[in-house]
């Protein structure tokens, strides 16, 4: 056999791992592995029509002796995209797909991809990736593509798993740099507000402010009032001793009736860029308090690195289960945990829409901070 692999969308810590040991198993079952560069993009700006250029500019033979130490990085060596191969917008389709794309778009260029598989000789897909590149991967399974697919986003909301790779280290490095600024947010008694990633799901920012105990957590579930929100800070502030408070914000939150802070052009997903909802919050905080603020946004620094124990723990495994699936012939599956145990789940089950904070069972509305309600039965990673 040979088997395609791809990592799509943001990066995470654990993607190179994963990759590894995914070679690993193919190549010991005597099968080969073909790396493919950039995401979907690999197959979207595959030049059928020079395929040895291509190949060589979007493809890489991977074996023992490439992927050898690649575990001991961040980030993805295969490097990523937010291509998306069936709604590609005017200014990025490729040169050599020019004649096929009339009219104002976006374009559907499966019928390119499915061909381009079948020049590489590729009896099977693993692609690593969040919601949208997943989407992709749900269409090629619908076109009879065999596709094993792996969760990866700090999110944690792909649906079909408890839990992706990438979000126990963004957790971790989310904690590590709230407590280290508690030094310069105490030392000036300020309030500091800590921006983190989460556009859809509040989970990061839940869990993150929960472990660090963060006064206060604004998740993307639950639009906020921020005077309502300054007025518990500065209580905050008072009871504490050291005359400081905190505040995490998922980059998709909402103030009451507002809309969530955007910039630039909408990518192949429809996504525009989130950030700047930290900085406005803590301009009004400012003005509603007069209190000297601090604002962070963490944004990358949550998915730079090395990933920590148990993403390359879940990394390795899935990469295992999904060797394990494509070699036996298995296809239209989404290798997961589901109640503390390594499973498989259709891949149909990434389609289902955002997942969601379980904001009855973990979250006070009223005091815009976590409330754990109930742990038995709930997944190690709360959601």
């Amino acid at each position: 056999m040979r088997i395609g692999i791809l990592t799509g969308g943001g990066d995470v810590p654990g993607l190179n791992p994963c990759i590894k040991a995914v070679v690993e198993r193919v190549i010991h079952d005597g099968h080969e592995v073909v790396g493919l560069r950039r995401g979907w993009a690999g197959l979207l700006e595959y030049d059928l029509g020079d395929p040895a250029v291509s190949r060589a500019k979007h493809t890489i033979e991977l074996t023992r002796d490439v992927v050898r130490t690649i575990d001991r990085t961040g980030g993805t060596f295969l490097h990523t995209s937010r291509t998306n191969p069936q709604r590609v917008r005017p200014k990025e389709v490729p040169r050599f797909l020019a004649d096929q794309a009339e009219g104002d778009g976006p374009f559907d260029f499966t019928d390119h991809a499915l061909k381009v598989i079948e020049d590489l000789e590729l009896d099977a897909m693993i692609p690593i990736g969040g919601d949208d590149t997943l989407s992709y991967a749900l269409r090629l399974h619908e076109e009879n593509v065999p596709v094993i697919a792996i969760p990866k986003t700090m999110d944690n909301d792909v649906h079909g798993t408890d839990y992706c790779i990438g979000f126990s280290t963004a957790v971790t490095r989310s904690v590590e740099f709230i407590h280290q600024l508690r030094t310069s947010t105490g030392s000036h008694e300020r309030i500091a507000v800590i921006e983190l990633f989460g556009r859809y799901s509040g989970e990061t920012s839940l869990i993150a402010a929960y472990l660090a105990s963060v006064d206060r957590a604004i998740i993307s579930e639950v639009p906020f009032d921020p005077e309502r929100l300054s007025a518990l800070l500065m209580e905050d502030k008072r009871r504490n001793p050291s005359n400081y408070a905190m505040v995490t914000v998922s980059e998709g939150a909402t103030h009451t009736g507002g809309e969530v802070h955007l910039s630039g052009e909408a990518d192949a997903f429809g996504h525009r860029k989130l950030g700047g909802i930290g900085e406005t919050t803590g301009a009004i905080i400012k003005e509603l308090t007069g209190e000297d603020i601090i604002t962070q946004q963490l944004g990358y620094l949550m998915r730079s690195g090395r990933p920590d124990s148990l993403d390359l723990m879940v990394a390795t495994n899935y990469a295992v289960m999904a060797a394990d699936l494509a070699v036996a012939g298995n296809k239209g599956r989404l290798v997961s945990l589901r109640e503390g145990t390594y499973t498989n789940v259709p891949i149909s089950r990434t389609g289902e829409g955002a997942k969601r904070v379980d904001v009855d069972a973990l979250y006070d509305v009223e005091a815009y901070r976590p409330k754990v309600r109930q742990v038995a039965g709930k997944p190690m990673f709360l959601y």
